[in-house]
């Protein structure tokens, strides 16, 4: 057991996630219910109402085809699988869309990869989505872990953003680094990745502009505030982390195509799975883009930012049966 699940508990956990997908969880297992009502075998029908139940979720259509082939080819290897199976295979072919992560240790415990201090964590996305908040939330928990964290306010287009991360910075009690309004993103970015670095700091999460302009704007000025971090820290920013709002459903799957066309995003946080039934959006996401998703947001409190484990999401989505 780690520090983080001394703090919140293996059962808190749990139970957050099983709450925060039960909006999802019953949308989609009225409509597998309805699949498999009736039905001893899994044939064709009862796919075809399989394949519905999986787009109705926002799994998209691509995936739920490769969803859907993975469990055809089962029925034709096995020859014979009754409906109290398909829940089984199912759930292997939905962990199996999930993308580990490289570093898939990095964050069970709020622990940081080895090898350089600080960590830098680049955060982008649109306006809305939870970015601020979310980048407030994992102050929060790297700081109940026992790290070191500073904040860097790149967002200077939107006093909103100062005003909120700012707040965040005072509820936490951990240090920001800002500038005046309009100021230069890229300025912000390298005072603060060289303040952490005097600081002794151990995490640095920057936050940037959520405009959606043209990719060329938004490329030129991700890889200018990179640059400028790079200048004071080689190898750094650590991680491009892309917010994305699961309520959203297929409107953050083109987010994420515009976000991953104009920078190397590395890592995924998915907001707000708690207030919608189109949770199955995180699998589309992780299936198109085959980036890992770090982070899933299922509540308002802090600790309702979880650290993602797809095993455990799995079992959280299928009510925690076993097969």
């Amino acid at each position: 057991m780690g520090i983080f699940d001394k703090i919140f508990g293996k059962k808190e956990q749990k139970e957050t996630l099983d709450q925060g997908l039960q909006k999802t969880k019953e949308g989609f297992f009225d409509k597998i219910t309805k699949a498999v009502a009736g039905k001893s075998t899994v044939d064709e029908e009862v796919l075809d109402e399989l394949e519905n139940a999986l787009v109705g979720a926002d799994v998209g259509v691509d995936t739920t085809v490769k969803i859907i082939s993975g469990i055809e080819k089962r029925v034709a290897k096995d020859k014979y699988i009754n409906t109290n199976e398909l829940n089984g295979i199912l759930k292997q072919e939905i962990q199996s869309i999930l993308v580990d992560s490289p570093q898939d240790t990095s964050y069970i415990n709020y622990e940081l990869p080895p090898g350089h201090k600080p960590h830098v964590i680049l955060v982008v996305g649109v306006n809305g989505v939870g970015k601020t908040t979310t980048i407030g939330k994992l102050a929060h928990n790297f700081s109940l872990a026992g790290k070191s964290v500073l904040l860097g306010a790149a967002d200077t287009f939107r006093a909103a953003a100062v005003d909120q991360l700012n707040i965040w910075s005072e509820r936490t009690k951990v240090p920001i680094v800002k500038h005046a309004m309009g100021s230069d993103p890229s300025a912000v970015a390298f005072d603060a990745v060289q303040s952490a670095i005097a600081r002794k700091v151990d995490v640095v999460i920057i936050d940037t502009a959520g405009r959606l302009h043209n990719k060329i704007h938004l490329m030129d000025e991700l890889n200018k505030i990179k640059r400028s971090i790079n200048k004071v820290l080689p190898n750094a920013p650590h991680e491009v982390m892309l917010v994305l709002d699961g309520s959203t459903g297929q409107n953050a799957l083109e987010q994420a195509r515009h976000f991953t066309a104009a920078t190397d995003v590395t890592a995924l946080t998915i907001t707000k799975l708690d207030g919608t039934a189109k949770g199955g959006v995180v699998l589309a996401i992780a299936d198109q883009f085959k980036i890992p998703v770090k982070f899933i947001g299922v509540g308002e409190k802090a600790t309702d930012l979880l650290v993602f484990d797809k095993r455990e999401f799995v079992e959280s989505l299928f009510g925690g049966i076993k097969n």
